[in-house]
């Protein structure tokens, strides 16, 4: 009697371990990351790494990464809300929107992406020569709101000029890239102020002339283009995947910087696979000498395009507590583990 209870429950033990060994192994292999980044030069990491599997190998074979491919940063936003999108690479203006919108919950910047990388590009013969030759002028933006929109009503309201919608001179219209392209070709608006490769294609396919590299508006020419964010959620469950996503961002981010002829090559090929888009050679050689990949969000730049959006009426009628927007714990811990410099933590 003794031994067939004995049986018995080793039978129940084992069943147990067998149940519950099971549970254990499908929430390893359920678990998913669902990344959010857009097909262009800015957000090379994403191209490349999604591309050659080296974020894949990072996570390893049990977790599936689900990406999405993306064409404004907003709609991003809007998906790492819903809870869709956990790892997204964007743009800094939305990423402050987004936070400021969200009582500062939903979302973390994490780590950079890109700096530089954006021009405000003039038709010849419109004669802007000086911001005051801005008066009366057609100024493209790729979108409402968006970190170029934003830096360009900044910049014409340090020299004194206003937008046409706020009593001011200047036409600000916002349209989608390929748009103001087609629009420059026609004569039909004066300039536009666009993330790279738009810039070098508004001048080698259109005529565009330079007004103004934006790198030259900052301190030492750098400041944040494309940013790092993670959804808080996912942040406060998955620390560990989020942690090797970050050391697969920083190998690629190193890599890059170190083989940048491979870089562009992989870029153009992924860019076109993903888009359909063949960038010529000199297109993109001219857009990435504008670039600099990188992994620190250069937090400076974030509270200054914050300052920017504040005064374009962006951000409600106070200034945002931005203070818990970074966390670069996770990031400064994969650093220090390959020996390599800490990004500082600093709002100023």
């Amino acid at each position: 009697m003794v031994t067939i209870l004995r049986i018995r429950v080793s039978l129940l033990l084992l069943f147990f371990f067998i149940v519950t060994g099971n549970a254990c192994s499908r929430k390893i292999t359920d678990t998913s990351v669902r990344v959010g980044y857009f097909p262009n030069i800015t957000h090379a990491q994403a191209v490349i790494g999604m591309a050659d599997g080296t974020f894949a190998a990072y996570l390893g074979p049990q977790i599936k990464i689900k990406s999405t491919l993306f064409n404004a940063g907003p709609s991003i936003i809007e998906a790492v809300f819903s809870g869709d999108i956990d790892i997204a690479y964007v743009g800094p203006s939305p990423v402050i929107n987004g936070y400021v919108r969200s009582g500062g919950k939903a979302l973390r910047v994490i780590a950079g992406v890109a700096s530089g990388g954006s021009l405000f590009i003039v038709r010849p013969d419109s004669r802007v020569k000086k911001a005051a030759d801005l008066s009366g002028k057609r100024i493209a933006t790729p979108q409402l709101g968006n970190t170029q929109d934003i830096a360009l009503r900044g910049y014409i309201r340090n020299c004194g000029l206003k937008p046409r919608e706020k009593g001011g001179t200047v036409d600000i219209l916002p349209l989608r890239n390929p748009d103001i392209l087609n629009l420059f070709m026609r004569k039909q608006i004066d300039g536009a102020w666009v993330p790279e490769p738009w810039g070098t294609r508004l001048i080698k396919e259109a005529g565009g002339e330079v007004f103004l590299d934006e790198k030259t508006l900052w301190k030492d020419g750098r400041f944040s283009s494309a940013l790092m964010i993670v959804g808080t959620n996912f942040l406060e469950k998955h620390p560990d995947l989020v942690k090797r996503w970050l050391a697969a961002h920083v190998k690629i981010t190193r890599w890059i910087n170190q083989h940048p002829k491979k870089a562009k090559r992989n870029v153009c090929n992924q860019i076109k696979a993903l888009s359909g888009v063949s960038l010529p050679k000199e297109v993109i050689d001219d857009a990435f000498s504008r670039l600099e990949a990188t992994y620190d969000p250069i937090i400076p730049s974030l509270f200054s395009y914050a300052e920017m959006a504040y005064h374009a009426k962006f951000l409600g009628n106070q200034m945002p507590d931005l203070s818990g927007l970074v966390d670069l714990r996770l990031l400064n811990e994969v650093l220090k583990e390959r020996s390599l410099p800490l990004v500082k933590v600093n709002n100023k």
